[in-house]
């Protein structure tokens, strides 16, 4: 049986880590990215302008970490998105319907008490390293 290899993704375009975890694992033939919130990763800072705009840099920063493993958004399976306040949700939805306008993976949207940095949206995904196969 193959050994799977697991190794620590550094994506350069993404915010560092919060914490003593990593933003992403690939583990061929996924990419896991940890949840990822609306931080610009030039200031460090959380995106003025609610959940919309932190919406969309989550995602931003979410694809990079996934083209850092092999990946893109494109070939996510399954996200989770956490939020403080799902009175938010078609908000959050429409930003991420731009993002997913085509074959969206699986997704879990949940509230949450809070978050890190105070932001107001997260989102995780796990994805296919790679291109799909034409079949």
């Amino acid at each position: 049986m193959p050994t799977r290899r697991r190794e620590v993704l550094i994506a350069d375009k993404a915010p560092k880590a919060l914490g003593p975890y990593s933003l992403g694992i690939r583990s061929t033939p996924l990419v896991f990215a940890s949840g990822t919130i609306g931080i610009d990763a030039k200031t460090g800072k959380l995106v003025p302008g609610g959940v919309e705009a932190e919406t969309r840099q989550a995602l931003l920063n979410l694809g990079n970490i996934l083209e850092a493993g092999g990946s893109s958004l494109r070939l996510a399976v399954k996200t989770t998105v956490y939020m403080c306040d799902l009175g938010e949700f078609s908000k959050m939805n429409a930003i991420y319907a731009e993002f997913f306008s085509q074959d969206p993976p699986a997704r879990t949207t949940v509230q949450v008490a809070a978050l890190p940095g105070g932001a107001q949206i997260e989102i995780e995904a796990i994805a296919v390293v790679g291109e799909p196969r034409g079949d």
